[in-house]
């Protein structure tokens, strides 16, 4: 009999995804001519045969895949999320017959997803391909089972075009599902060709927003948090080991809005990211691209920053799984080959009152749980040693945190432990 409390061992392509952390999704198209949103189709009600006029001025004169990749790995990002196709049903790749709404059919005349998939090789970050299953053209959501069965098998020779023509990819991000909640997806043919094509490729199926971190199908590999932070996964008992992730927006929308200034700082990013791995979820950070497929420059030095405070802290960002040990507040401590990393939340700077703004509290923080005997603890950062106190019987340790040397705000700091 299994062991209702045994931890399955995770699939390697699971564990070298958990092992990326940080990721970009990238949602871009002919809606971004209009700036309002990926949504605009349907939330202003265009009529398809208008809506497509758009493909006739998509130039995507900007867009250059190696430049995108540039950007997310200054930020630490491992891999990209790009939509190959939203839910308008405009293809960002060849669909070699498919369907002529695609983009070596507008003025741009070239596969955007190749270039993209080279641009990343180049740069050393994954390409995964987003993928709607909901179709507006296809009106998928309301149509009849008949035309719902046909629209089935255009879905599956779409995705079997980007499992067979872009070499070996990180995976697979489906969205859509949900407006069709008692449909058969037909989901052993779809994932099985992709297990098939793609044996090492990650596969993912967004469950949405109030379905969060819902195990749709046995074959995904990762569950979902749309828009909000995610939970610890308790995985005693199951068949199999399954990630989470969280994709989030920059501001309010995936696509670009012109009109929406409502960014996340890189201070967010950071609380976000650190969020995520206390759980040992990865972060798929959203960016909207310009109607001609740039990275808007805010978005980038935004990610920039925040990727400074990754990198410096890459051992227990990437590698960090989470650990029993329980804090207080907002605190966590993750593992790594045997050391512990105790990310500290709400430290102030320390200095004078006229020209420091306190934004926290220095000094003694408790942790339980951490039963190892403790022989060092010091900060990441400039390597100074912390005092600290444990009674290892009780699994009770106490660290004296310092307040940040003026000059310096890491919004989470980072301290290492050494165990005996």
């Amino acid at each position: 009999m299994a062991d209702s409390q045994a931890i399955p061992v995770p699939e390697p392509r699971i564990e070298r995804f958990e092992h990326m952390a940080f990721g970009m999704f990238i949602h871009w198209g002919v809606y971004s001519q209009l700036g309002r949103g990926e949504w605009v189709m349907n939330r202003e009600q265009i009529p398809a045969d208008e809506y497509a006029k758009l493909q006739d001025t998509f130039t995507a004169a900007d867009f250059d895949g190696r430049a995108i990749a540039r950007v997310a790995k200054n930020a630490g990002m491992k891999y990209i999320t790009l939509t190959t196709r939203h839910h308008d049903g405009f293809s960002l790749y060849d669909t070699r017959g498919l369907t002529d709404f695609d983009a070596p059919h507008s003025p741009a005349g070239r596969d955007l997803i190749a270039d993209y998939v080279e641009g990343c090789r180049a740069e050393g970050i994954v390409p995964f391909f987003y993928h709607t299953t909901l179709d507006w053209r296809w009106q998928s959501h309301t149509c009849d089972d008949a035309t719902f069965n046909d629209y089935l098998d255009y879905l599956y020779a779409s995705v079997e075009v980007l499992c067979t023509h872009y070499g070996p990819i990180g995976g697979l991000w489906f969205d859509g599902d949900w407006s069709r909640r008692t449909a058969d997806w037909k989901h052993d043919r779809l994932y099985g060709m992709i297990r098939r094509l793609q044996p090492e490729a990650m596969i993912i199926n967004n469950t949405g927003i109030g379905n969060e971190g819902s195990v749709s199908h046995p074959d995904v590999d990762s569950v979902t948090f749309e828009q909000s932070m995610p939970k610890a996964l308790d995985r005693r008992g199951h068949p199999k080991y399954i990630a989470g992730e969280m994709c989030q927006t920059m501001n309010s929308h995936w696509g670009i809005g012109a009109g929406d200034f409502s960014f996340k700082s890189p201070a967010n990013v950071i609380e976000n990211l650190a969020g995520c791995r206390k759980v040992g979820a990865n972060y798929l950070l959203n960016v909207g691209p310009t109607a001609e497929g740039a990275i808007p420059e805010y978005e980038a030095a935004t990610l920039a920053v925040a990727g400074r405070w990754a990198q410096q802290h890459a051992g227990p960002v990437y590698d960090g799984k989470p650990t029993g040990i329980n804090c207080q507040g907002r605190d966590f401590v993750l593992e790594v080959d045997g050391k512990l990393y105790w990310f500290v939340h709400d430290l102030r700077i320390a200095g004078h009152g006229q020209v420091t703004v306190s934004v926290g509290g220095a000094g003694p923080r408790v942790a339980t749980g951490l039963s190892q005997p403790v022989a060092s603890v010091r900060w990441m950062d400039n390597g100074e040693d912390l005092q600290f106190a444990q009674n290892a019987d009780a699994g009770i340790t106490t660290v004296d945190f310092t307040g940040y040397p003026y000059g310096t705000n890491l919004v989470v700091r980072v301290a290492e432990i050494e165990t005996v």
